[in-house]
């Protein structure tokens, strides 16, 4: 994997910042960490080099004066909202994130559900919660939000909503996705102590898009992609722009946000400590690109990977037309085409000469490997195979499955468990491998290839089964599949 971002720097000079930050205000101050605060796979996809807990480990030294509060939005809890890096909903992430926090000795302060209009699902799960002892607080939908300043800025506004209680000087504000209303729990919070007559103050943590690289680089292009079912757009701050004289680039939601913000800091100091959006952040990472060029790369994959994300979405009726369009134009914006993967056109050139379903794979030193559907293995599998037997220099003809072995497998799938499909899936490939590997070497050198596929891409004319798509999540590779449904006997 070819490396494009510099993690140590980032961890020493975003800390410093974050610590330059909380010094300047008074009483309490609230962070909003806008993406994922750990597990953050796009950031890690498109800087190679940035680790998914990396912004973690920056607060782990603060972690005696910090405590967390997690924000959902009783939408997302309606709509089953599943992260799609995971597969699992935003309420059991919730779950799952208090718990990844308290191990790690954090103190996890309450959930807050935003966006409450009273609905029966967001009340069972405030219930479901509070039974397990985590204290809960409803934030109401605000007619008008965010241009209503006079209302927002009122009783009627923030004030209508429950008041998080918190002790500690860092209040750490996340979410298990972008839209749950981090920011708007934080303004309705400086309210709320403002009533109290507690100094707070406000800053924002969001890795994107990157303030201080171009508003058209792959990276924020990349952004604009990964939240394309939340409209979101990157713009000029204009506000940053009219008050230094410099181009700063931010999205639309936090340019939109600003005139409350100003009002509310105006409210509490008399006048507000930033002059643009842009100067409440405290995001270091584009200083921290050593090789401009893999990012690029790496970001141009994640586009289109988005893409054809979205299209097989509206193939399973999950989104409109809208999306992929949005993500159409967001593609013609970076001046790509699904040819800039070259698995893409490997693997539909596998599958014009052999008339299957095919799938390829990049490896770090360009090499593209190949597979296609067999009696025994779908494409998925057979590509996964063949590029562990390459990596690990055993000669293509070897088999690394007996026969032996697959004949139960099959009848398993086949006679006892009722399935129509009878060739190995990835997760199955691995695990006979693995039973292998302790009797045959070549199984436990190819095992030890598993590793080198971080950070590789790959393409497959159709589309997998969730079982493979997730196995190939979990080794790092970037996967993109036509969105085609084709005969699943072959997947």
């Amino acid at each position: 994997m070819k490396y494009g971002f510099d993690n140590e720097k980032y961890l020493k000079i975003q800390s410093e910042r974050i610590r330059e930050r909380i010094g300047k205000f008074g009483d309490k101050l609230y962070m909003e960490f806008g993406g994922k605060l750990f597990d953050d796979y796009h950031a890690s996809r498109v800087l190679p080099g940035f680790q998914p807990d990396s912004k973690f480990h920056m607060l782990e030294s603060l972690s005696d004066c910090c405590e967390i509060v997690i924000v959902i939005s009783a939408i997302d809890i309606e709509k089953s909202k599943v992260r799609s890096d995971l597969g699992i909903s935003y309420d059991m992430d919730v779950l799952r994130l208090r718990g990844e926090f308290e191990t790690r000795g954090f103190l996890v302060n309450s959930v807050v559900i935003t966006h409450y209009n009273g609905q029966a699902s967001a009340d069972a799960y405030r219930h479901r919660l509070e039974g397990m002892g985590i204290r809960t607080y409803y934030h109401y939908t605000i007619e008008g939000y965010p241009q209503n300043v006079s209302l927002i800025d009122s009783d009627e506004g923030f004030g209508k909503n429950d008041y998080v209680e918190t002790t500690r000087p860092l209040v750490i504000v996340t979410a298990p996705g972008p839209g749950s209303g981090k920011m708007a729990v934080c303004l309705s919070q400086l309210y709320q102590e403002n009533k109290r007559g507690i100094k707070a103050g406000y800053a924002k943590f969001e890795t994107f898009p990157v303030w201080n690289l171009p508003l058209k680089h792959p990276v924020n292009l990349a952004y604009e992609a990964a939240t394309a079912d939340l409209k979101d757009v990157n713009m000029i701050d204009p506000f940053h722009l009219e008050a230094y004289g410099e181009t700063a680039v931010n999205y639309n939601r936090d340019i939109e946000i600003f005139p409350v913000l100003n009002a509310i800091f105006e409210g509490i100091y008399g006048e507000n400590p930033y002059k643009s959006p842009t100067d409440m952040g405290v995001n270091m990472i584009g200083y921290c690109l050593k090789d401009d060029e893999v990012c690029r790369e790496a970001a141009n994959n994640e586009i289109i990977r988005r893409y054809y994300n979205s299209l097989n979405r509206l193939a399973d009726g999950d989104c409109t037309e809208t999306e992929v369009n949005t993500m159409a134009l967001i593609l013609k914006r970076a001046g790509l085409t699904t040819d800039y993967r070259r698995t893409t056109l490997a693997a539909r050139e596998r599958k014009a000469q052999s008339g299957e379903d095919a799938a390829a794979l990049e490896l770090s030193d360009g090499t593209i490997i190949t597979g296609e559907s067999g009696n025994l293995l779908g494409p998925s599998a057979a590509v996964l195979l063949n590029s562990l037997k390459h990596l690990a220099g055993i000669p293509h003809g070897v088999k690394l499955i007996s026969q032996k072995m697959i004949n139960p497998i099959q009848k398993t799938k086949v006679e006892y468990l009722h399935g129509r499909n009878p060739r190995l899936h990835t997760d199955e490939v691995l695990v006979a491998v693995s039973m292998s590997s302790t009797m045959d070497e070549n199984c436990e050198k190819a095992l030890s290839m598993l590793p080198l596929l971080n950070g590789c891409q790959m393409h497959c004319t159709v589309k997998l089964s969730d079982v493979d798509s997730k196995i190939f999540r979990k080794l790092g590779v970037g996967l993109t599949c036509d969105p085609v449904t084709g005969n699943k006997e072959h997947v």
